[in-house]
């Protein structure tokens, strides 16, 4: 990997968006071995950690891409990629499992 794109992982507008991808994730897989995917009647706080961490990671990756895109877009292109990523990986078991 390209020693500038290493240091745009650094960045705390970089890996705090993966993290709580990584977070909601790691909620849903927890809940998801505890209880099952059984549907309940009412979403469980799981289910509104999970909608937190995935709406507020949106407001860090817009100020990421808004602040390094513009001005070196081949470095911030992967970390957005990744982002995006991560975001998709989170929200993959809800959709695929329905719940």
């Amino acid at each position: 990997m390209n020693p500038g794109i290493t240091l745009f992982f650094k960045k705390p507008s970089a890996y705090i968006p993966m993290m709580m991808s990584f977070a909601a994730l790691t909620i849903l897989m927890v809940h998801i071995a505890i209880f099952g995917t059984a549907h309940e009647a009412d979403e469980g706080a799981a289910a509104h950690v999970w909608q937190l961490l995935m709406v507020a990671q949106l407001p860090v990756m817009i100020y990421f891409a808004l602040r390094w895109f513009p001005g070196n877009p081949r470095k911030a292109l992967p970390v957005l990629v990744v982002q995006i990523g991560t975001v998709l990986a989170a929200t993959a078991p809800v959709f695929f499992l329905k719940l």
